[in-house]
């Protein structure tokens, strides 16, 4: 494999930064960042970097699934740099930078697992047919004070007035003032990674915000949605605060969600999902059969943890069913208003916790199996699905999703059985520690009983 290297006006932005280092880095299958760091002088002079091919699925607990799922003699993978995505790291004391990177295993093939090569070889599927997925996410998280005990709740910080926030206080600005240098670092922090934000707003639970990126080609925007959250963590950490894209971090308030906003083009930027005429297109209906046949199977890529499924409460405009409508947020897919040139559709399932590469991954392969089998959606639903018995819902635990997604062929379908199996063994080890705890409600109730 030949070396990657950083080009003349690259070698020339890393010197006059004074960059000391150079981390070259990926998300494993939970969005941690993993990597290695390279002096810069090595980085220029195309150094290859090898790390552990097992590292792409390390859970969330720090534990492997059994070598069979990334090779018995425990073997490497390279790390080859997308320069594209060279950036400057903007939370680093002493100048560094960063470049995202594609796990390549020693044959010159993707890392079947790694969540990047999920992700395209899902949009090679789309380019193999001419078209080209344009997405937005939507993140929702959380702002808490410092919490230094896992086993306390999660508490809003302090404000300037000394109190703490109750939350079901949308849309205002009191608390965004009140945060104004973290933002301000974030909003810095977002212009040196190149990430293109559009609307901030406050949303419903205490200290919940919402940050909206602008739509775009769909690496590049999980590329932006990974560094994005990182930078959520990372300037949160030298403010003083804890920023959690938990799906459900606290009882009784809203959930945190990452809608992803999909249409798609030709090769002339035309929007496919509308016709000539302005009509919604009979391709656009593939695509939402799509979604609505296959996302009930795909539910861990886009609620990754047992926590994932607490979010899904009706009433508080979390989605439980795979419904599609016109400007209806009762629905898991909706149609935003808009001409025939904005026409999209709007999964409202992912939450914020879930890997962005996997959840765009698994929403976008939905739609292309229902295009390549010309799958036909229900009817449109009409007023509140939630108060619409017969709605279908959707897996309430990982369980039952990892069972779901296990008995169909989706997974397999879209990113080929060494992924598959190799997911579904990474929740496996998750599940065994979730349930192998005894949580305050069992010690609070259940000591009781005679």
């Amino acid at each position: 494999m030949y070396p990657v290297v950083p080009n003349t006006e690259q070698n020339q932005w890393l010197r006059e930064r004074g960059c000391r280092d150079v981390e070259l880095c990926f998300a494993d299958v939970s969005g941690f960042a993993r990597g290695k760091t390279l002096p810069r002088e090595a980085f220029i002079s195309g150094q290859t970097l090898r790390i552990a091919r097992a590292v792409a699925i390390q859970s969330c607990v720090g534990e492997f699934p059994d070598y069979r799922f990334y090779g018995e003699n425990d073997p490497d993978a390279t790390l080859r740099p997308d320069m594209a995505t060279l950036r400057p790291v903007p939370w680093a004391s002493t100048p560094r930078a960063l470049v995202l990177c594609d796990c390549v295993d020693l044959d010159g093939a993707l890392t079947p697992f790694a969540p990047r090569s999920a992700l395209k070889r899902v949009l090679a599927g789309y380019a193999a047919r001419g078209l080209q997925p344009v997405v937005a996410p939507e993140l929702e998280f959380y702002i808490f004070a410092a919490n230094p005990d896992p086993a306390q709740p999660f508490q809003a910080p302090p404000l300037r007035s000394g109190r703490r926030e109750v939350g079901f206080d949308s849309f205002s600005f009191t608390t965004l003032n009140d945060l104004e240098a973290f933002f301000d670092d974030v909003y810095r922090g977002c212009e040196l990674l190149g990430i293109a934000t559009d609307t901030w707003v406050h949303e419903m639970g205490p200290s919940q915000f919402e940050i909206n990126l602008k739509h775009g080609d769909a690496l590049a925007l999980a590329d932006q949605t990974f560094l994005f959250k990182t930078l959520l963590k990372e300037t949160g950490n030298r403010h003083g605060l804890n920023v959690v894209c938990m799906a459900k971090p606290l009882a009784g308030q809203p959930g945190s969600s990452m809608h992803l906003h999909q249409s798609l083009v030709d090769r002339d930027g035309s929007n496919v999902f509308s016709d000539r005429h302005g009509n919604e297109s009979a391709l656009f209906h593939h695509f939402i059969a799509g979604l609505q046949m296959h996302l009930p199977k795909l539910m861990p890529l886009f609620c990754p943890s047992p926590n994932s499924y607490r979010r899904f409460v009706k009433g508080l405009a979390a989605p439980v069913n795979v419904s599609w409508g016109l400007d209806n947020r009762s629905v898991g897919l909706r149609i935003p208003q808009g001409g025939p040139e904005a026409r999209r559709v709007e999964n409202r399932l992912p939450g914020c916790d879930a890997n962005p590469y996997l959840s765009l991954a698994a929403s976008l392969g939905a739609g292309l199996l229902g295009i390549e089998d010309s799958l036909q959606p229900s009817a449109p639903a009409q007023g509140n699905v939630f108060k619409q018995a017969d709605s279908e819902l959707l897996p309430n635990t990982l369980d039952a999703a990892l069972a779901a997604m296990q008995g169909a062929d989706s997974v397999s379908r879209l990113f080929g059985e060494a992924f598959s199996l190799a997911y579904a063994a990474v929740k496996e080890v998750e599940l065994q520690h979730f349930h192998g705890e005894i949580t305050p409600w069992e010690r609070r109730y259940l000591s009781l009983l005679a």
